[in-house]
């Protein structure tokens, strides 16, 4: 009987958000609650515990499992210390195990370490010693770094983007540990580390160049001698050291066939970095587009500046603020976290008029608007996402309208990369004239295949696209597009327990 430990530590943040994350952030499940939780679930560990449960020789050892409600901005130190300590007491109670499966993010950050997914590894390797065989699954997203590739025997990312595969990549984390496990593998993974930087839509796996790299990272993956392949886009909006793009191959064993398969997919990456951006235009410009065009369907004004999906505070209104100004005579949606416009619609009740502010509450980069609303709508903000079916909670919310404008106020940022929160809230997008959608990319039937034009606003925030204008100042450099004549001297790292 093998005895497989299961954990589970998942957070997204930007270090640009000014709004520190806290333990109150994450949902916390312990022992068989874990697995009672993720159990038949769509995402990770759900797809982990169906390969295993396949295995009468397989016995479970849940410990500890930390998902944050939505991504946010750094975590805070005391925060993040209560996690870890409390990940690592339930690891030391833990019987002892013959293996270990991991669903981390990569991209986490807290005050004080920029690695909480290194550092955890390293705390666990040091309780299971050495010998003990641990396989990590995360998000290309992810900030890949030496220590997270030193303390495991092998990691498996997302192969999509926006991500559709959250099952599919626990399915292919299980896999491997159990070829591990059984002695059919010897996991040696080459790594390289690529100096740029990218976002845009090349990169949606499906239809960009992103997506061709991806593509032979799965023929790596599934060839006789691979074990798990693929890239990792890095998160531009953490601003860490070891913030890049990365290659890499996981080989049964041999390692050179690994080394040239990195090789080959940073290679490959490195000659189109120039065409992985994403063009913007002016809030002015997007605003004359929707106002000369309008009755002639719905124009989504995309501002992946505020991408609570990605970090970003959700509290942004320069977009609201422009619809205001410029006298859009159309009708728009729009999310917006803002808790006192919250609370004041809660007090006025149903069918009462609040004069507030929206925005500006958790980001001091944008100034509060005054408005005159009539609230439409509340609710506990608890829903079923689309994207996989788990709850998602947005806190107390409020719809709010003001004029032709239709505002869908939460207590606490939300993941927006599909249209849940909308939906929801009894709002069709389609039913309106202009949508800001916060979030860079969704799935294209969500949006793309019927708006009449995406429109890729230049507007402030913490998860710019524009990424010169981020302001980093702690990830080496040069970094391409941040700094000119970058050259790339691939230079391969080789790991293997």
């Amino acid at each position: 009987m093998f005895k497989i430990m299961v954990g589970e530590c998942k957070q997204e943040v930007s270090t640009f958000n000014p709004a520190l994350s806290t333990y109150a952030d994450f949902d916390i499940s312990f022992g068989q609650a874990l697995i009672d939780f993720h159990r038949g679930g769509q995402v990770e560990l759900g797809g982990a515990l169906q390969v295993f449960d396949q295995r009468p020789d397989v016995a479970l050892v849940p410990t500890y499992s930390a998902r944050s409600i939505t991504s946010g901005g750094t975590l805070e130190r005391a925060s993040f210390q209560r996690l870890m300590d409390e990940f690592l007491a339930a690891v030391r109670a833990a019987p002892p195990v013959d293996a270990v499966y991991l669903s981390l993010h990569g991209a986490m950050g807290a005050q004080g370490e920029d690695d909480p997914e290194g550092l955890l590894l390293q705390e666990v390797r040091k309780i299971l010693g050495e010998e003990v065989p641990i396989v990590v699954s995360l998000d290309l997203h992810g900030v890949l770094t030496d220590r997270m590739l030193q303390h495991s025997n092998a990691i498996v990312s997302y192969h999509t983007y926006p991500h559709v595969d959250f099952y599919q990549t626990g399915v292919r984390a299980a896999q491997l540990l159990l070829k591990i496990l059984d002695g059919t593998a010897k996991p040696v993974t080459a790594h390289i580390r690529i100096p740029a930087l990218v976002r845009g839509p090349e990169l949606i796996t499906e239809t960009g160049l992103f997506g061709q790299m991806i593509r032979q990272a799965q023929i790596f993956e599934t060839s006789e001698q691979g074990l798990s392949a693929g890239m990792f886009i890095g998160n531009p909006f953490t601003d860490v050291l070891d913030l890049a793009t990365n290659s890499f191959v996981v080989a049964n064993g041999d390692v050179e066939w690994a080394k040239r398969g990195a090789a080959q997919l940073a290679d490959q990456f490195w000659q189109v970095r120039e065409r992985l951006f994403q063009p913007l235009i002016s809030l002015e410009e997007a605003l004359r587009t929707a106002t000369t065009k309008l009755g002639q369907g719905t124009f989504v004004f995309v501002d992946a500046a505020d991408a609570t999906s990605s970090g970003a505070s959700g509290d942004s209104n320069e977009i609201l603020r422009g619809f205001i100004e410029s006298g859009y005579g159309g009708k728009a949606l729009l999310p917006i976290v803002d808790p006192p416009a919250v609370q004041a619609a809660i007090k006025a009740g149903i069918g009462g008029e609040i004069q507030v502010t929206l925005g500006g509450q958790l980001d001091p980069r944008f100034k509060p608007v005054p408005v005159t609303a009539y609230v439409k709508l509340l609710s506990d903000g608890d829903f079923v996402n689309e994207s996989h079916g788990t709850i998602w909670s947005a806190g107390l919310t409020a719809v709010l309208q003001i004029d032709k404008i239709t505002v869908i106020a939460t207590s606490r940022p939300v993941s927006l990369y599909d249209r849940s929160l909308f939906y929801a809230h009894g709002q069709d997008p389609k039913r309106f004239d202009a949508v800001v959608v916060k979030s860079p990319h969704c799935q294209h039937h969500m949006f793309t295949d019927w708006a009449a034009a995406m429109l890729n606003v230049d507007v402030d925030g913490s998860t710019s696209a524009n990424l010169p204008r981020l302001g980093h100042t702690r990830c080496r450099r040069p970094r391409f597009p941040l700094d000119q004549g970058v050259v790339f001297t691939p230079e391969i790292r080789v790991y293997q327990r």
